[in-house]
């Protein structure tokens, strides 16, 4: 067992030198207020200000191009197993000297001297010289921090191949970790593909409501609840005006069961960037405008939408209505990139592509300008995929099957295009 092993603590006040430079923007504009009168009048574009360049500390969400390139370089890693512990992983956090690692490093290395079994002591002792060497190659410690990883990953005992690998993470790093184990330690690097921010749903009418987060491209489903709210004709025996007192007291029933689910599910979720409330006919805004919601979640919900549906469907319908809500979302954009190659397919067929032969025909003459990959696409035609597009400097997105245009693309074919000219020659 590899003796060196070590876990630095949590760098909380590192997370805001990411921010120093959106702080900085809004110097000039506060050293210019002359008087604390101007200054008090200016005071909310000010904070309007650095609300808009200052992200919430803790959460920060990836862009398309970072979460597959992080994917890609865990799963590469993620396949190599050592016979002892002897694969070494290094996590420097952000604005941590590197000089201090590489000092530690050195001295690990001297330590495994007394590890017994010779096989594994070389290993580990040559993976950590193979690890310092690669550090020396930076001057300084990469904005995010850097995580490395090192060690003998030959398929077959008695050989060797050491090979080093190093990422800047997409996210700044608050842990410093060294390890020797049988595999690489990747767990920092998942928990940055989790989805930090999320958006809350509800979606009812008088007899149904679901709750759910929009998280990514994902729509991820928290509680469902059915009412008992009388149909609208009263039964036999019934006068109108009792009839009627019923169904409105069930009616309050329900809206304050939806009210305390949604209390449950979004009272202080953290990366809960605001709910979205939706459905046919006027419930939604009885409900909304009532007193069945809790004041801090009700300060949450940023958009009321008018649908056609409720349940799963109603949910879909939600998200695609909140266009304006949603604009800068990873589902949104992931929506417009497929609505817009539907939309040429249909009236300009000579400026797309799709299926696999007839993409990586255009490809290599360098006529596609994006390259629509879908998530369900085998590992190893993404790759050569991938290799083709960065030959001609293609874009290149990864299109899931989390949302209808999604699926749809899954369904004819996993690859399409959006062409830089016109080809009418196939």
């Amino acid at each position: 067992m590899c003796p060196c092993s070590w876990k630095g603590v949590s760098l909380n006040r590192l997370s805001l030198f990411y921010q120093w430079d959106a702080i900085l923007e809004f110097f000039p504009f506060f050293f210019s207020v002359v008087s604390l009168t101007s200054f008090l009048s200016n005071l909310p574009l000010l904070f309007q200000t650095f609300k808009k360049n200052v992200p919430a500390l803790g959460v920060m969400s990836l862009n398309e191009q970072q979460r597959h390139k992080l994917k890609k370089f865990i799963k590469e890693l993620s396949q190599y197993k050592g016979r002892h512990t002897e694969l070494v992983s290094v996590y420097v956090p952000q604005g941590y000297e590197l000089v201090k690692i590489i000092q530690h490093l050195q001295q690990e290395a001297g330590t495994a001297t007394n590890i017994k079994d010779a096989a594994t002591r070389k290993n580990v002792i040559d993976a950590l010289e193979k690890m310092v060497q690669h550090l020396r190659l930076f001057k300084r410690t990469p904005e995010n921090g850097l995580a490395a990883f090192a060690g003998n990953v030959a398929a077959q005992q008695g050989k060797q191949d050491y090979k080093v690998w190093s990422i800047e993470p997409p996210t700044p790093l608050k842990t410093r970790i060294y390890r020797c184990d049988k595999q690489f330690v990747l767990e920092l690097l998942l928990e940055m593909l989790d989805e930090k921010e999320a958006y809350g749903l509800v979606v009812m009418d008088r007899r149904d409501a679901h709750l759910a987060l929009l998280k990514g491209k994902s729509i991820i489903v928290l509680a469902k609840t059915h009412s008992e709210v009388p149909g609208k004709f009263k039964a036999g025996g019934q006068s109108a005006a009792r009839f009627s007192r019923l169904r409105e007291e069930s009616a309050k029933d329900h809206y304050k069961k939806v009210g305390d689910y949604m209390k449950a599910q979004f009272l202080g979720k953290e990366g809960l960037k605001g709910i979205l409330v939706g459905g046919p006919g006027p419930t939604k805004y009885e409900f909304v405008d009532g007193d069945f919601i809790t004041n801090e979640v009700k300060k949450k919900i940023i958009a009321i939408k008018d649908l056609s549906y409720t349940e799963e469907f109603g949910l879909q319908e939600l998200v695609d209505r909140s266009e304006d809500v949603l604009a800068n979302e990873q589902v949104m954009a992931e929506k417009k990139l497929m609505t817009r190659f539907f939309d040429t397919l249909a009236k300009h067929e000579g400026m797309v592509g799709y299926g696999e032969q007839q993409v990586l025909e255009l490809l290599k003459r360098g006529a596609v300008d994006i390259l629509l990959l879908s998530d369900a696409l085998a590992d190893e035609k993404i790759e050569m995929f991938e290799g083709e597009a960065e030959k001609v400097g293609t874009k290149i997105e990864s299109i899931s099957t989390e949302t209808r245009e999604g699926v749809q693309l899954r369904d004819m074919g996993k690859i399409a295009a959006l062409l830089r000219y016109e080809i009418r020659d196939y």
